[in-house]
């Protein structure tokens, strides 16, 4: 499998390169040079599957000779040790739940992948690797709780001071080893532009392996496909899928698997106000916006990286886009109210991001009777226990995963704001790589 730089196809590489990379010197994302059509005897064998034996048989198709099949087995039976449950709220509606990993959040399987397909690169050589991350909460997280401890791998993780909750700061600063969090005087927007300098320079460290771990990583990309195909093989073919967009990661993957020959009827990209991909689908003209601060805050993208990828994946074809995808967007009044809504009718919390999803998929339930669907909940409603409860009016249970880091002792790099700034740290650091 080779994949190609979106903004000169002409550039192609191997996945090993490409997920070492990350991002391509012109900044251009890589892209699977072709998707995968799987076989009738996979999807036979489907229900029956595990989510580790489907990550294994998918994921081996996109790394190619760069992973071998033994590797990949062993990958994803690490990666993937934790469930995936469906719960069914009506005749119409089920639910996917991807929080109930270490870090309670669905980038867990992106980031945990990752980590194994590190892991075994970094056995192949004596280079050090450096992951850089920039987070507003959660990616930084499940990166951080992925690669702790995984040899000749650090990882430096960018936050803004201030800007995260004490519960994803504490998972951010409390695990040290090859973890080190810097926490930057500014904001994320800085953060992600310290990082995206020191990847553009890389090419200066020769002993050294600069990379980021950030949702355009294609590593991070490919086994968020991985639960679709375990959602759809217990659940049954045909259904719509919803699903919150950020950075447009998720729905890019569902995407990939239904390119794949997966039996999803029809998606649904769910958005806040943040709306530039359900306008693109009404209207065909794709117009970047600042972003907008909501109570669902993984989702205030005003440029989602991810798009251009999806957008790929149709060739570019907007009536093919439009065919298969349909945009929703809500505001923080309909989101609270739909939190207690839900609540009152089935009994299930949603967290912001997840009810956003919901929200999504009964629209174009409503629009669509006889169809039936799916919704991706993303994170568990205890990292927002400051909204859901007061509209809940219930209690809720903090997981084992995430209490364990309430305890721990805050370590942390302090920074201002700029691109020379986090160079100085890095040059100071592995001057001697």
């Amino acid at each position: 499998m080779k994949y190609y730089n979106l903004k000169n196809p002409l550039v192609k590489t191997g996945f090993r390169e490409a997920v070492e990379r990350g991002i391509s010197p012109d900044m251009g994302l890589f892209m699977p040079e072709r998707i995968p059509r799987l076989s009738d005897d996979f999807f036979r064998r489907l229900a029956s599957m595990t989510l580790p034996e489907i990550g294994m048989e998918v994921g081996s198709l996109y790394t190619g000779d760069d992973i071998p099949r033994s590797v990949m087995r062993q990958i994803c039976g690490e990666a993937f040790d934790f469930p995936v449950i469906i719960r069914r709220l009506d005749e119409r509606k089920q639910v996917l739940e991807l929080f109930h990993g270490p870090t309670a959040a669905f980038k867990d399987f992106g980031a945990r992948f990752m980590a194994g397909c590190f892991r075994y690169f970094s056995s192949r050589d004596d280079k050090r690797r450096v992951v850089l991350v920039a987070t507003s909460g959660d990616t930084g997280g499940a990166i951080a709780s992925s690669f702790l401890g995984v040899e000749g791998v650090d990882v430096i993780i960018l936050y803004p001071s201030g800007k995260v909750s004490n519960l994803q700061e504490n998972q951010l600063t409390t695990l040290g080893r090859n973890i080190t969090a810097i926490e930057v005087e500014g904001s994320f927007d800085d953060c992600q532009a310290m990082v995206k300098s020191a990847l553009s320079g890389s090419a200066n460290r020769t002993n050294l392996k600069l990379t980021s771990a950030n949702s355009i990583n294609i590593a991070r990309l490919i086994p968020q496909s991985f639960y679709y195909y375990y959602a759809i093989g217990r659940s049954g073919s045909g259904m719509a899928v919803s699903v919150p967009g950020g950075n447009f990661g998720n729905i890019t993957a569902a995407a990939m698997a239904r390119r794949s020959g997966l039996g999803i009827h029809h998606l649904v990209a769910a958005t806040n106000v943040n709306r530039v991909v359900p306008d693109y689908l009404k209207t065909g003209i794709y117009t970047p916006a600042e972003s907008v601060a909501t109570i669902a805050n993984a989702m205030d993208v005003g440029n989602p990286g991810n798009f251009v990828r999806l957008r790929r994946i149709f060739d570019d074809d907007y009536e093919a886009i439009k065919d298969s995808v349909s945009g929703y967007w809500f505001d923080d009044d309909r989101i609270r109210e739909h939190i207690g809504q839900e609540y009152q009718r089935t009994g299930y919390l949603l967290d912001p991001h997840s009810a956003v999803a919901s929200l999504g998929l009964e629209a174009y339930l409503n629009q669509h009777p006889g169809t039936v669907g799916i919704f991706v909940a993303t994170a568990h409603p205890a990292k927002f226990r400051e909204i859901v409860e007061p509209l809940t009016g219930q209690n809720v249970e903090i997981p084992e995963s995430l209490r364990n880091f309430l305890a721990g002792k805050k370590q942390s790099v302090k920074m201002k704001a700029g691109p020379q700034n986090l160079e100085e740290y890095l040059d100071d650091r592995y001057q001697n790589e």
